[in-house]
C-alpha cells in the first residue's frame, strides 16, 4: 500500500495537470460545445431535406450552413456599412451636429452654452476628443488580431458543426453500441428531444426576428430613419436573442441615429418599438411558439446572466438553447398528478362575492 505522502503528491500532480490542461483546452472545448448546439439546431432542417429531396446528409448540411453564413454575412455587412457611414457623416458634419445639439440643450433647459467654444474644444488637437480618436487609431493592429482569431474560431465551429450533423447517425451508433438496449432508448429519446426543442426554439426566434425586422423596416422607412434595413435587422435580432432587456438595448441605436435629425421622430420611433414589443409578447409570440418551445422570460434572463458570468458573450448565447433543452427534458421526466384547484392554483381570476357583515344584535 502506498504511503500517504506519495498519494498526496500524486493527487497534487494530477490536479496540476488537469488545471493546466483545462487552461489550454478550455477554448477548444467551448467551441466544440457551441458546435454541438448549432448541430442540434441544424439537424431538423437537414433531416427534412434528406427525407423530402433525397439528398445526402453532407449536401443537405452544407446547404443549410452556407445559408446561415450568407445571412450572417449580409447582417454584418449591413451593420458595418451603417456604422461606417454614420462615423463618416459625424466626422464630416461634426460642427453642424454640435451646433444643433447645443442649441437644443439651451432651448430645452434654459442654459447659455457657447456653441463656438464647444466646437473649438472639439477641434483642439490637444483636447480630450482628439486624444481619444488618436488613441483608437493605435489599436488597429490589436483589433485586426482579434478579428483573425474570431474568424479562426468561427471556421472551427462551422467545421465541427458540419461533421456532427453529417455524421450524426454514425456518431449515435458508436455511442449506442456501448450501451444496453434500455439505455440506448433513453439516450436516443433525450437526443431526439434535444434536437426537437433546441431547433424549434432557435427557429421560432429566427421567425420572430424576421417578423420584427419587417415591421420595423416599414416603420423606419415611413419615419425617414437612415439605413432602415440595417436598423430593422439589428432590432429584430437583438430583441429576440437577448432576453427581457434585448428590446431596449436594440432601441438605443435607431433612437440615437434618429435623434441626430429630429428628437420628436426619435421619441416616435421609441414609442413604436415599445408598442410592437407588447404586441409581440401577447399576440405574435404565443402563436409562433405554440408548436415549438416558449422559454419563460425569467428563466431566459437568469440563464443568460449565468452564461455570461461563466463563459462570456458566447456563454450568454449558449445558455438560451441549453435552458430550453433542459426545460423540455425536465417537463418530460417524472410523473404528473392532477392539481388541486384552489385560489392559489387558478390561472384565471374568479370573481368573488363581497362578504356580508353580520348585524350585531342590540
Amino acid at each position: 500500500m502506498l504511503p500517504a505522502v506519495v498519494i498526496f503528491w500524486l493527487a497534487s500532480v494530477a490536479t496540476d495537470v488537469l488545471v493546466l490542461s483545462w487552461n489550454r483546452l478550455s477554448g477548444l472545448i467551448l467551441l466544440i460545445v457551441l458546435s454541438q448546439f448549432f448541430a442540434l439546431a441544424v439537424e431538423p432542417g437537414t433531416n427534412r431535406l434528406v427525407s423530402s429531396r433525397s439528398w445526402s446528409r453532407g449536401r443537405a448540411t452544407l446547404v443549410i450552413i452556407f445559408g446561415v453564413l450568407a445571412a450572417i454575412a449580409a447582417f454584418l455587412g449591413a451593420m458595418g456599412t451603417l456604422i461606417g457611414t454614420q462615423i463618416a457623416d459625424l466626422l464630416s458634419n461634426s460642427e453642424t451636429y454640435i451646433s444643433d445639439t447645443v442649441t437644443r440643450i439651451n432651448d430645452w433647459f434654459g442654459t447659455s452654452i457657447d456653441v463656438e467654444q464647444v466646437i473649438a474644444q472639439f477641434n483642439d488637437p490637444n483636447g480630450a476628443v482628439q486624444q481619444f480618436i488618436d488613441s483608437q487609431q493605435g489599436d488597429a493592429l490589436r483589433l485586426t488580431g482579434r478579428a483573425l482569431n474570431g474568424l479562426l474560431a468561427a471556421f472551427t465551429v462551422v467545421l465541427f458543426t458540419y461533421y456532427l450533423v453529417a455524421d450524426g447517425p454514425r456518431l449515435r451508433r458508436a455511442i449506442c453500441s456501448r450501451l444496453p438496449a434500455d439505455a440506448q432508448r433513453r439516450v436516443l429519446d433525450i437526443w431526439e428531444l434535444a434536437i426537437d426543442k433546441t431547433g424549434g426554439y432557435l427557429y421560432s426566434r429566427l421567425l420572430l426576428s424576421a417578423a420584427s425586422g419587417v415591421v420595423h423596416w416599414i416603420v423606419f422607412t415611413s419615419a425617414g430613419v437612415r439605413s432602415p434595413v440595417a436598423l430593422a435587422l439589428w432590432v429584430g435580432l437583438i430583441s429576440q436573442f437577448l432576453p427581457v432587456i434585448g428590446t431596449y438595448i436594440a432601441a438605443v441605436l435607431p433612437v440615437l441615429i434618429t435623434f441626430l435629425d429630429s428628437p420628436i421622430r426619435a421619441l416616435v420611433v421609441l414609442g413604436i418599438i415599445i408598442v410592437y414589443q407588447q404586441l409581440e409578447n401577447y399576440v405574435i409570440s404565443p402563436r409562433v411558439t405554440a408548436r415549438t418551445m416558449e422559454l419563460h422570460p425569467a428563466l431566459a434572463f437568469g440563464a443568460a446572466l449565468a452564461g455570461l458570468a461563466l463563459l462570456g458573450p458566447a456563454g450568454a448565447i449558449l445558455a438560451l438553447p441549453l435552458a430550453a433543452m433542459l426545460q423540455a427534458i425536465g417537463s418530460e421526466m417524472g410523473r404528473r398528478h392532477e392539481v388541486v384547484e384552489t385560489d392559489l392554483t387558478t390561472l384565471t381570476p374568479v370573481s368573488r362575492r363581497p362578504l356580508r357583515r353580520r348585524r350585531r344584535r342590540p
